[in-house]
């Protein structure tokens, strides 16, 4: 899952929430059962709230602190 992004007068109403389980159902229903973010440093509980967990270092990805993120699911 990558460039996940709520516009701003949209947030803190359960879109971004809506959004992520969706992909991760599609995720699902494809059979893929590992699934990886490249998350903002700032989102990590964001992400964190929905089951991923964190893997290797922070890093800059267009000028920003990002987080590897990885969720495994069942089918």
């Amino acid at each position: 899952i990558g460039r996940m992004a709520v516009l701003p007068a949209w947030r803190k109403q359960g879109v971004g929430r809506a959004l992520l389980q969706a992909a991760i159902e599609l995720c699902r229903q494809n059979g893929w059962f590992d699934i990886h973010v490249s998350a903002q440093s700032h989102a990590l509980a964001f992400y964190e709230q929905a089951g991923f967990h964190g893997i290797g270092d922070e890093y800059m990805d267009a000028g920003i602190p990002h987080q590897a993120m990885k969720l495994h699911i069942s089918n």
